[in-house]
């Protein structure tokens, strides 16, 4: 298998990063070692587009937070992805914290972030009337928002994948030799050369960078763990909720979700397995003590699922993202380090990388380009009529699977059989929402196997939740 580009990882870094290479006249493969895309730090974060207020002035970070942050309207419009724009607040419960408030305010203007205002105590109650009495003041900050990642990694895999892509899962790559025109990766699918290569690993983009020689980074695995709470929390707050950060992030948050429900987390801890996804007691113990501080009647007792993510951080005293060619060798870019404000800058560290590539090839826009994924079908949104139509037309649609989200074996089948589809469990349940609801798969799990393996054509025992070993049914009884 031959390319012009090899973009390792799918996260939504590699995937944004694919689909604006796919506009230029060049072969390119994103390879990705998981069963699936998205499932590394984009699988699990606080899907928050952020303003831009953070990041140091001057910053890679600063520069595409801001520069992603304005192109995402846009990217998940014509991706058909759910975005809503609910602005963010930094609520300061001290004096101390109300001078942190000005600060921010100051850099992010530095950045270029537009519309923030500092709210007085008043102010404040009148934008989240649910906001605690110990709340002094908060910087609001209009231009942020919530999007849900890995519907946003998926949607762009899909069209990268119309437009020319090759996406190749269980995809690990194993070594990389160069011969000076072309690089030779060998990985579990075989022998893949690629002229050039993009290097969005997460956790693994400095394991993969040492496979050229390139040890200028090492990657510090940081964890954070989440609950996610029931949709019948979401009516107490309406914007994303932050407190004043600090050198370990920005702090246990509460943030409304494009899905309608409510997230708290994550904690912020350094840990030495890049792969130790598991929740802790003591993690957990930490987001119930912190989570409600900001709107006190928000109860933890409605927590459906918790689940934790990795931050790829880096050991570089600056802490900033690493983007472009290695100093080892011009035709390997990196793009690591890309912890948050990650989700937001992904748009624009996307097209500054393809543009780059494509400076550095020669290459051309292609003139037929398709930037539209279509919108996939979401029964629960639809009225009776527009129902009462889809499964006059194909009567797969009007069989619920999924009763807590109202999800139907069409939408099952279509996220099968997409160009970049379910293979898995898992990956029905980012796709459609499957088993994301009070039940977390209790009753519609057996179902969405059964549908699996009919239209994998696979036994029922080959089903995993999420790839390798995790089997679903590992013998029949009878």
């Amino acid at each position: 298998m031959q390319f012009d580009v090899a973009v390792i990882g799918a996260g939504v870094t590699g995937a944004l990063t694919a689909r604006e290479l796919s506009r230029y006249s060049l072969k390119v493969a994103l390879l990705e070692k998981c069963s699936d895309v998205a499932m590394g730090a984009t699988r699990a974060n606080s899907a928050i587009v952020h303003a831009g207020f953070d990041a140091a002035n001057g910053t890679l970070k600063a520069k595409f937070n801001v520069e992603g942050t304005a192109l995402m309207p846009s990217v998940c419009e014509e991706l058909n992805v759910p975005y809503k724009n609910i602005g963010s607040l930094v609520v300061a419960y001290s004096e101390k914290e109300v001078e942190t408030l000005d600060i921010l305010y100051h850099r992010g203007y530095k950045n270029g972030v537009p519309d923030m205002k500092v709210l007085n105590r008043r102010e404040l109650k009148e934008l989240e009337p649910g906001i605690s009495d110990s709340a002094l003041a908060a910087l609001w900050a209009p231009t942020a928002g919530i999007v849900c990642p890995y519907e946003l990694t998926i949607a762009a895999c899909n069209n990268a994948a119309v437009n020319g892509t090759q996406v190749l899962r269980e995809c690990e790559v194993k070594s990389i030799a160069d011969d000076g025109e072309y690089f030779t990766l060998e990985t579990t699918k075989g022998e893949i050369r690629a002229k050039y290569i993009v290097n969005a690993a997460g956790v693994h983009s400095d394991d993969v960078a040492r496979m050229i020689g390139d040890d200028s980074f090492n990657i510090i695995p940081r964890k954070g763990e989440y609950y996610l709470l029931d949709k019948c929390e979401s009516e107490k707050l309406s914007h994303i909720l932050f407190k004043c950060p600090s050198e370990m992030g920005k702090g246990i948050l509460l943030t409304p979700t494009v899905d309608g429900n409510v997230l708290a987390g994550p904690t912020s801890v350094d840990i030495d397995d890049k792969d130790d996804v598991d929740t802790t007691q003591e993690g957990l113990a930490m987001v119930s003590a912190n989570a409600c501080k900001a709107i006190p009647s928000i109860s933890l007792r409605s927590a459906i699922t918790s689940f934790s993510g990795i931050r790829a951080h880096t050991d570089r005293e600056e802490n900033d993202f690493i983007i472009g060619p290695s100093e080892k060798n011009g035709r390997f870019i990196n793009a690591a380090g890309i912890e948050s404000p990650g989700l937001s800058s992904a748009p624009a560290i996307g097209k500054y990388l393809a543009d780059l590539v494509a400076k550095l090839t020669g290459a051309e826009k292609k003139q037929d380009f398709d930037p539209v994924r279509p919108a996939p079908v979401r029964f629960r949104e639809m009225d009776t009529e527009q129902r009462k139509a889809l499964i006059e037309k194909d009567k797969r649609y009007g069989r619920i699977i999924c009763r807590c989200e109202t999800v139907t074996e069409g939408e099952i089948l279509d996220a099968i059989h997409s160009p970049v589809g379910a293979v898995d469990m898992d990956g029905v349940k980012r796709r459609t929402r499957a088993g994301m609801g009070r039940c977390q798969s209790g009753f519609c799990g057996s179902k969405v196997v059964e549908i699996l393996a009919r239209e994998l054509g696979k036994d029922i025992n080959e089903i995993t939740k999420f790839g390798g070993k995790s089997c679903i049914v590992y013998e029949r009884t009878k």
